[in-house]
């Protein structure tokens, strides 16, 4: 019996550093999620900018340039600005969504609805002060996810127009890097980034 103890110490030993050696800390899930962004930025080039250059440019964000905003961890390019108006302190709208979302996790998961030009997904948007809130009503992010939208998703909503022209090149169009932290349930629960480019047209309609 002496001679089996030992032997079934060292065998918890060996079972115990295998499955530490599996787990991840947040910290590390953060540092992968870290480098996810930072291969997906240089693979495609972009050059980053602080938040003062693109102010300083007028909220623009021109040629591969990505401002990063400092209170949320978002890199945002602005495409177009879009016709029409900002949302104003006080509305309450709906707007159509179109839109390509990518895992950076895994870049072969990608989600769009970009071949549905007449099936957009649906949100409905508040604005009261500077605090804007909005919840899916309909599509494969509502879908998918529920009415929740990613805190992200909101972020380029205070330097866009969202007007509700027709002609595509007056949509407004930006480009978006989250991360888990202002991302939807997949993204937090997983903490891993996603990429978006999403147009935004107000719905002529309520």
């Amino acid at each position: 019996m002496r001679r089996v103890i030992p032997f079934f110490i060292a065998f918890i030993c060996v079972l115990s550093f295998f499955s530490c050696s599996k787990y991840e800390t947040y910290a590390d899930q953060k540092k992968k999620e870290r480098t996810y962004i930072e291969n997906f930025i240089s693979a495609r080039n972009i050059q980053v900018i602080e938040e003062a250059t693109f102010k300083a440019q007028g909220n623009t964000t021109p040629g591969n340039q990505f401002v990063y905003m400092n209170n949320t961890g978002v890199y945002m390019h602005i495409t177009h600005k879009g016709a029409g108006t900002p949302l104003q302190e006080t509305e309450n709208c709906r707007l159509y969504i179109r839109f390509k979302e990518v895992n950076l996790s895994d870049t072969a998961k990608i989600m769009t609805n970009l071949f549905s030009p007449y099936d957009p997904d649906i949100m409905s948007v508040s604005k009261s002060g500077t605090t804007i809130t909005a919840s899916f009503t309909y599509g494969g992010m509502y879908s998918l996810y529920g009415a929740s939208v990613p805190a992200g998703w909101l972020v380029p909503l205070s330097y866009i127009n969202v007007g509700d022209a027709t002609a595509d090149e007056d949509v407004s169009k930006v480009s978006i890097i989250v991360p888990h932290t202002q991302g939807h349930t997949v993204s937090s629960s997983n903490v891993c980034p996603f990429y978006y480019e999403i147009s935004f047209q107000r719905s002529p309609t309520l």
